[in-house]
């Protein structure tokens, strides 16, 4: 009776995790659409975030500052590769400008791989402010 008992809970624990696991949406096939214009194009994922959640510090603002909501009125989640927003042009312009202020005034500053360490960055003149011009 106690081989039962144990076959009987290892049997429903089974049948919960199969039917559990087949609930679960499948991952989608295709990675996202990515619309690098200045980043590397081989950028992680984890690299990208973090640049992206440093911009959005500097700024003091959203994604939805630089990025369109979804063309999808049903899906609510943003548009990372649209171009739709001109703040993310600008963003780009504005990044392109910090590279070549920390490439020509700030050249010698490099890590121990030689790579350049920016020395002006989006917080340089924004300090939390999507308008440097303006407080916070």
């Amino acid at each position: 009776m106690l081989h039962y008992k144990k076959f009987a809970v290892v049997a429903v624990l089974a049948a919960l995790m199969i039917i559990g696991m087949s609930a679960m949406r499948p991952a989608d096939d295709k990675p996202p659409k990515m619309n690098l214009k200045v980043l590397p194009k081989g950028i992680s994922h984890d690299d990208l975030i973090k640049t992206m959640d440093s911009w959005k510090d500097a700024l003091g603002v959203k994604c939805n500052f630089c990025h369109a909501p979804s063309a999808d009125s049903t899906n609510h989640h943003l548009d990372f590769a649209s171009d739709a927003k001109p703040e993310k042009n600008i963003a780009r312009h504005m990044y392109k400008m910090a590279a070549r202020i920390n490439k020509k005034f700030f050249g010698m500053n490099k890590d121990a791989s030689g790579a350049l360490v920016p020395t002006v960055t989006c917080m340089t003149c924004h300090h939390g402010s999507p308008h440097p011009n303006e407080p916070k």
